[in-house]
């Protein structure tokens, strides 16, 4: 039975790519809790996955010259949100750097949350989760919500023609409709610089 759970718990790994985290949650229909993480426990002393933190694995991504590369902290993110079943967004210098308005990468990484505030170490890299309120949070998931965190951590005295084609080009891909309903919340001086950027009528 062990064995057939192992099985079970590896092809569902195999079946995302490398690089791809999860928790013990995502295997809960597989099997038992405790037969779920005697399974990941196996196959981490297989080093065929790796534990990033207590409950916390990934899929490593192998480099042929680099070998086994660090976890993407946006992935981690990811599934401690999903196992923890709450939206996050994005936030600070981290937000900015996905959105292409810094290339600095920071060493600690924000997300808001509706949920507690929390902290999880990744090796020598931290992620951080803010409580936020509900508005900040209505248009988490989307490039407008980014994009407001973005600029956020920007201030408006650094808007400078080369963030002003970046925010052009970064929202490309939205409508007209999307950016309004979504830059709805955002602060007035966010709502009327990105408004003004894209040529829409206030």
């Amino acid at each position: 039975m062990r064995h057939s759970v192992e099985a079970a718990v590896k092809n569902r790994i195999i079946e995302h790519s490398p690089g791809w985290c999860f928790t013990p949650m995502h295997f809960a229909d597989l099997g038992s809790d405790a037969s779920i993480r005697k399974a990941l426990s196996q196959l981490e002393k297989q080093k065929f996955i790796r534990r990033l933190a207590r409950g916390l694995y990934d899929y490593p991504t192998k480099h042929d010259t680099l070998g086994v590369i660090p976890p993407d902290l946006n992935e981690v993110a990811k599934a401690i949100a999903e196992k923890d079943s709450v939206q996050i967004q994005p936030a600070g210098a981290h937000a900015a750097n996905l959105v292409g308005l810094t290339m600095q990468v920071p060493g600690r990484i924000i997300f808001l949350t509706e949920a507690a505030a929390k902290k999880v170490k990744i090796g020598n890299q931290e992620i951080i989760f803010k409580k936020t309120t509900k508005k900040n949070m209505l248009s988490a998931g989307t490039r407008e919500g980014l994009l407001t965190q973005a600029l956020k951590n920007l201030g408006k005295d650094h808007i400078d023609k080369k963030a002003r084609a970046q925010i052009s080009k970064f929202l490309k891909s939205s409508t007209e409709e999307e950016i309004k309903k979504n830059m709805k919340f955002a602060p007035a001086w966010i709502r009327a610089l990105v408004f003004e950027i894209m040529e829409f009528k206030l």
